[in-house]
């Protein structure tokens, strides 16, 4: 699989979420509170609500629509209304670029 370039390291603060669109998909990309980058597809897997207008505490990204939780780090459903878990993506930095393998 590729690795494609999604934004820089300094495009996300830490514990905030940007938004990554490639090939006409939607990803999000997550800065932890450690410094780690993740990255999950960026819809909601309840209503297809861009994550990257939700919030981020510490591990979680909350959809901004009806409060679903994930876990970003492994995209674990957090419990209702969501119950379909989000899908993870390798993620590597190469100098002050954060690449996404899709």
């Amino acid at each position: 699989m590729p690795w494609i370039r999604a934004c820089a390291k300094d495009d996300v603060d830490e514990e905030d979420v940007a938004r990554f669109d490639h090939d006409g998909r939607t990803f999000a990309i997550y800065h932890s509170p450690d410094g780690e980058f993740f990255a999950t597809d960026g819809l909601c897997t309840h209503e297809k609500i861009h994550l990257a207008d939700g919030l981020v505490m510490d591990y979680v990204i909350e959809c901004p629509k009806h409060n679903g939780r994930f876990d970003y780090r492994n995209g674990e459903a957090l419990g209702a209304p969501v119950c379909i878990d989000l899908k993870t993506y390798p993620v590597k930095i190469e100098g002050d670029d954060i690449l996404v393998e899709i």
